[in-house]
């Protein structure tokens, strides 16, 4: 995993947009509720995974395959909408498999994107009520296992006035104000 500030440079969302960025540390997402785990695949990977998963209650899995291969017809349109600045009611937990690409994560303090760059052996844990957004890189695809406190689901709520007033992005706000 790479965090740093995103560049916000026009161009490719598959390119690391990393011109004169700063690094931003695994510490520097927690003061975000952003939560990073490595956890190399070497045949032991289920059990540190089943850890976590009992650590902080989740109790669902499922795999998706995001590459053309794995989407078909359905490509363009989910690339696009995963790139579109959104927020979930639910942690969005990923640990990757295979592959790789980039969450970007606002900083509630700037509004500043911060680019993570995850591959195999990543578990990325994104809060509920921050804004994100996702996107491969060049490689063009990424497995991931998912991870659910409840039944699988994945709503994305378009950032808008209605939703900065969302109750799940008001408490957000709150937690990372408070931690500051």
């Amino acid at each position: 995993m790479r965090a740093y500030n995103f560049d916000n440079i026009p161009g490719d969302q598959r390119l690391p947009h990393d011109t004169n960025s700063t690094p931003v540390s695994v510490d520097e997402l927690k003061k975000l509720s952003v939560l990073y785990w490595e956890i190399p695949i070497d045949g032991n990977e289920i059990t540190k995974i089943d850890a976590v998963a009992k650590e902080r209650g989740y109790k669902n899995r499922d795999e998706i395959n995001v590459s053309k291969a794995g989407l078909g017809d359905l490509y363009e349109t989910k690339i696009k909408t995963f790139f579109e600045e959104h927020m979930h009611e639910d942690e969005e937990i990923r640990f990757i498999l295979e592959g790789s690409g980039f969450f970007d994560v606002r900083d509630a303090s700037s509004d500043q994107w911060i680019r993570i760059h995850v591959e195999q052996g990543d578990l990325l844990v994104v809060p509920a009520g921050i804004y994100h957004r996702f996107t491969l890189d060049t490689n063009d695809k990424i497995r991931a296992m998912r991870l659910f406190q409840d039944e699988p689901k994945w709503v994305p709520h378009n950032r808008s006035e209605e939703t900065d007033k969302n109750f799940h992005r008001v408490e957000y706000l709150k937690s990372v104000s408070a931690a500051a």
